[in-house]
């Protein structure tokens, strides 16, 4: 065994030797710029891997690569003269990045196919006659959808031109082909097309800078943040973006900006991130080069205090009312860092004429090699003692792996006494309660496969699952990371265990294993309550008659909670995705995890770890941790109030959406108004139960002080008693959700754990019509049905993502053939494409009443004389505009909450 061990820890340090090659490495590009007058001679040439030659421009006429006479002179010598100076660098022609590019010659130039040649067939023959290896696209972003339609098209045809110069001419390597994108996909409604990008460039340069300038905030600000907690115009935020829009991140090339901005402060000795300023210092744009603010700082000698700031990544310094906001040594070897951890291609320098004495490209360049060099350093170290030591390491690592096992079995055997003695309690609660085995579990789940997972909550994930008996099972699995631990686990098992009601969820076993814990329920097959409530389409299953059935389950099941079981209990998450619905919508309340039990005589109880989901905790809760059965009676009110608004509880309401869901109902509740909170597909015409006078007991349940909220019982009565004058009058009911939660989230003294549970996925925003989302109230079912059905359609017909504002120029222009997907073939059929592209135009309008009904869009489609068809107007830009504009509020924008809501997203289509 010793000689094993032996030969196993040389094979390590032999391995271990190979390793600094195969460390990552990424590539380090430098932009020069033959305007700055830095001579491309002077560059430090082993700090970089590529370097792009700058800029070439395309001359607004012919459309092909244009040079002026001097720039000539240099992109010539450009390629030799670094190659004497390092023969592995690779270099590559930039186009259209200098100071005035003139983007509506870019923007003609991508318009047809003939001046896309004339492009592309020039700059290949500039590239081979000066020796460049690649070929860079400095025009970061397109100017309009069409222009982002048409430089897919772009990049398309140039790949195909570079392939086929390749294949002709072998003696040749493959031209590079890269270019500069916005910061994030999303940044713009023109940002270049994902798709093209990841099919036909090698990689992209990512602008990761220009976030904060002082010709646009009269504030300091890091213009290149790699992080923002405040806003989305930071790095990290871009960075994720490309890469959930589908772009592997070895594609993705790193901005370091090698200049900052500078500021000029109202008040001097205010100087930090954020600071008041009146507008740019020093120059009419603030801009100012590396090297000019190292030569700012050392004349004005050692009194200059330099801050560095890790929540931004940013460094920064004020001499008098000047600010200067930019990235030192410090922030680049962080960004380096950075890249290298989300495994990117690597970084740009932007430009390297803007360094001072090399100092931010050797820091970048030395935090890229710092662990081969660390590694080289070892093995200079160790290898000279290694003959020695190896023999000592093989006896200790064995002696190691020895006691490890010993180790490892007394904790299994420990392990496995106590899983044996907490189902051993749970089965003396229960009897009839059923303990599963993991192999039982992985077989009726298909070992927990994503196919079979209904969701996932603060507990963990959910599966679906199919006993041998073939009796369905929902199978809930407690996350390693969850909030809740093995203590909520016993307690929802031994609580559930004991409750026996229609309208509680039913607990049929649970399983407990040495690495896994796991309730098992009967399942559910409508899924919670959220599923219908909160989609468009699938509310209008719930009628008013439903949603009083609903209403009566869920308080039967308080009421047995409450009042007719043995022992008082506290569910202390009641709320919207925790109802779950059977196959004829009856509702169960479910997840016991953070229930208590009372005894009957006890009042209320105090506890310094408040547990629940934001929205639905009573103000005495939180504030100073009482709880009791009115707790229960909050929730149930904002559950109520949901129920017959169809609303959500973080989206703001009111004429200045600034109020919560359920001050927005007493505001219209006291002004005689309530019936517009009402979800408008209910109507209470024929039924006992008045959609008012729930509104009115709803905010009963809200009130402040918890004696002013009727018990379970009383809501039981004064609901069906048609005698609505003994209803008190609420009180205005507190602003908590707004303000109160997130003051005591701030305290130390209480912990806020927010434990939820969440089975469904959120639509995409850019399929909801702009009245819904803007203003996030119920729409009528036409606006609900048909611009998602707008949306569809013009996917269907074009086979792919699209803007409508693209679809709508293109067919404008009388191009819309250019939209469809190149397989359709509509020449034997009635239904034309160009037809279908202007139903689907109507469908998206922005005024509802502009859009057709679906008995008119059938109509217009079987119909051959299209004629009678309206012309469509300009659709709603809402994902391209209104989302920009609500991101700038200082709330982060509108939100729109997940099915939990708990989980907030921000309001950009994906």
């Amino acid at each position: 065994m010793a000689s094993k061990i032996i030969i196993l820890v040389l094979h390590i340090f032999i391995f271990s030797e190979s390793l600094p090659a195969r460390a990552q490495t990424l590539i380090k590009v430098g932009y020069w710029d033959s305007g700055d007058g830095f001579p491309i001679s002077d560059v430090n040439f082993a700090l970089f891997t590529h370097l792009m030659c700058g800029f070439a421009d395309v001359n607004s006429t012919t459309y092909e690569l244009s040079l002026s006479p001097s720039d000539e002179e240099q992109f010539s010598n450009f390629t030799d003269t670094v190659k004497i100076k390092n023969p592995s660098i690779t270099t590559l022609l930039s186009i259209g990045g200098g100071n005035n590019p003139n983007y509506s010659t870019y923007s003609s130039m991508s318009a047809s196919s003939s001046s896309r040649k004339s492009f592309i067939d020039s700059s290949i023959k500039i590239a081979r006659l000066y020796g460049f290896q690649g070929l860079d696209l400095s025009w970061n972003s397109a100017n309009t959808s069409r222009d982002k339609y048409n430089i897919g098209i772009l990049f398309k045809e140039w790949r195909a031109a570079v392939d086929l110069e390749a294949r002709n001419n072998s003696s040749q390597s493959q031209l590079i082909l890269t270019a500069k994108v916005a910061h994030s996909p999303l940044s713009t409604a023109a940002a270049y097309p994902v798709d093209s990008i990841r099919q036909y460039l090698n990689w992209v340069h990512v602008m990761t800078t220009g976030y904060s300038k002082p010709t646009w905030k009269n504030f300091t600000g890091a213009h290149a943040a790699l992080y923002d907690p405040n806003s989305v115009s930071n790095t990290e935020y871009g960075i994720t973006e490309w890469i959930e829009e589908g772009l592997s991140a070895d594609k993705l090339v790193l901005c370091l900006p090698f200049y900052g901005f500078a500021w000029t402060l109202v008040k001097p000795e205010d100087n930090g991130i954020g600071a008041a300023a009146t507008g740019p210092a020093l120059y009419d744009d603030g801009l100012v080069t590396y090297k000019e603010i190292k030569n700012h700082i050392k004349n004005y000698g050692p009194n200059v205090q330099l801050m560095y700031n890790s929540t931004y990544v940013v460094n920064y310094c004020s001499i008098g009312k000047i600010w200067f906001g930019f990235d030192d040594v410090e922030a680049v070897r962080v960004k380096v860092s950075y890249a290298k951890e989300k495994k990117l291609r690597g970084y740009y320098v932007w430009e390297v004429s803007y360094d001072h004495y090399w100092m931010l490209s050797r820091a970048a360049a030395e935090e890229d090699n710092k662990n081969r060099q660390n590694k080289r350093l070892l093995w200079a170290i160790v290898l000279p003692i290694t003959a020695a030591c190896i023999l000592l390491i093989g006896f200790l690592l064995y002696y190691c792996c020895w006691m490890k096992n010993l180790k490892l079995k007394a904790k299994a055997s420990k392990d496995s006494a106590n899983s044996q003695a907490d189902a051993g309690d749970f089965n003396r609660t229960d009897p009839d309660l059923r303990e599963y085995s993991l192999a039982d579990i992985e077989a009726a789940t298909d070992r927990l496969s994503i196919e079979n997972k209904l969701g996932e909550g603060g507990y963990g994930p959910v599966y679906k699952g199919v006993l041998p008996d073939g009796q369905i099972i929902a199978v809930k699995k407690l996350s390693k990371t969850s909030t809740q631990g093995f203590e909520e686990f016993k307690n929802e098992v031994m609580l559930t265990a004991k409750l026996q009601h229609l309208n509680l969820i039913r607990v049929l076993g649970f399983c407990i294993d040495t690495q896994e814990h796991m309730l098992i329920y009967e399942y559910m097959p409508k899924r919670s309550l959220d599923y219908f409530l909160f989609d468009p389409i699938r509310r209008l299953i719930l009628d008013w008659k439903k949603r009083i059935h609903i209403i009566q389950g869920i308080i039967q099941g308080l009421l047995y909670l409450q009042e007719y079981s043995r022992l008082t209990i506290i569910h202390r998450d009641l709320k919207v995705s925790n109802i779950l619905l059977d196959e004829d919508l009856k509702p169960k309340i479910s997840d016991f995890g953070l229930a208590r039990i009372f005894a009957k005589d006890d009042l209320e109880a105090k506890t310094n770890r408040i547990v629940g989901t934001q929205g639905y905790i009573p103000p005495e809760y939180v504030g100073r941790g009482v709880y009791s059965t009115k707790s229960d009676v909050y929730s149930f009110g904002v559950l109520f109030l949901q129920i017959i608004s169809g609303r959500r509880l973080f989206i703001r309401y009111g004429q200045n959406e600034n109020l919560s869901l359920v001050d927005h109902a007493y505001e219209l509740w006291k002004d005689g108004k309530g019936m517009e909170l009402m979800d408008p597909s209910l109507d209470d015409t024929h039924s006992s139960w008045k959609l008012l006078t729930c509104l009115q007991v709803a905010l009963l349940c809200v009130q402040e002080n918890p004696n002013d909220r009727p018990s379970i019982l009383e809501i039981s009565s004064m609901l069906e008693n048609e005698n609505t004058a003994d209803i008190m009058t609420p009180k205005k009911p507190p602003s908590f959700s707004n303000k109160a939660f997130e003051d005591e989230q701030n305290k130390t003294t209480i912990g806020l754990q927010i434990c939820s549970s969440n089975d469904v996925t959120i639509s995409q925003v850019r399929l909801y019509p702009p009245e819904y989302v803007e203003k996030g109230g119920i729409t009528p079912t036409k606006s609900d049905v048909l611009q998602s059905f707008g949306g569809f359609a013009s996917k269907i017909i074009s086979g792919r993502r699209l803007s409508f504002d693209m679809a709508y120029e293109l067919w404008k222009d009388g191009k819309g053939m250019e939209l469809m997907d190149s397989s359709l073939d509509d020449t034997h059929s009635s239904w034309k494409l160009l037809t279908c592209l202007q139903v689907a135009l109507l469908c998206v309008q922005e005024n509802p009443n502009n859009r057709p009904s679906i008995l008119e869009i059938s109509s217009m489609l079987e119909n051959e004389n299209t004629a009678d068809i309206m012309t469509p107007k300009k659709p709603a830009s809402f994902s391209n505009k209104a989302c920009e504009d609500e991101q700038n509020k200082a709330t982060i924008g509108l939100e729109i909450c997940s099915s939990n809501e708990v989980t907030i997203s921000q309001l950009v289509g994906r």
